[in-house]
């Protein structure tokens, strides 16, 4: 069973304990290789859910083409081509980030693809027995301490990475922007 989770209290944490769990998250995912399963991870530290599972729920508009460098960064093939999956990152109700994934799929299965296409499930999740490893390639922070505590749809921090599966190859680039959301507790 789900409870609602609610926010930082404004009375009973303070900006420095909103940015410690800021910098606290921010470096779990810098040093792992799956945001799916760090942030998980984080909403059952956090007591969000019960069963913390995340859900991606699509983001309307149009798709975008990969920048240059980062066509470079997937050295395609001939005939490969990339597409966009734009998605917010929920857990228990609470929008922790938007995620905007880059990805090749002649480097995933049709299984894959097709989930990608119709499902809900996060990249990360969809994409595990491939082992990905991620290599970080920014970390933007985008909200400050002295702004007071971020609220659940303030943006606190971005990760751009590069994710590639066990033999090195590119197979997807993500924009990550993460909101203060992430600030929040429950009490599953």
């Amino acid at each position: 069973m789900t409870r609602p989770a609610t926010p930082l209290a404004l009375t009973s944490r303070s900006a420095s304990d909103a940015e410690l769990l800021i910098e606290t998250l921010s470096a779990r995912l810098l040093n792992g290789d799956s945001a799916t399963t760090v942030l998980e991870g984080w909403c059952e530290e956090r007591r969000l859910a019960s069963a913390a599972r995340l859900v991606a729920t699509r983001v309307p508009g149009p798709d975008r083409l990969p920048n240059p460098a980062q066509s470079r960064r997937f050295a395609l093939l001939d005939g490969e081509v990339v597409r966009y999956r734009h998605v917010r990152l929920s857990c228990a109700g609470h929008v922790l980030s938007q995620a905007e994934n880059w990805y090749v799929p002649a480097r995933l299965t049709t299984e894959m693809n097709r989930s990608l296409d119709v499902t809900e499930a996060p990249f990360g999740r969809v994409v595990h027995t491939l082992f990905p490893k991620r290599r970080n390639l920014r970390l933007l922070r985008l909200w400050e301490r002295d702004a007071g505590i971020p609220g659940p749809s303030d943006l606190v921090f971005a990760i751009e990475a590069i994710l590639s599966d066990r033999s090195g190859r590119p197979i997807c680039e993500v924009s990550e922007t993460y909101t203060g959301a992430i600030l929040a507790e429950g009490s599953v």
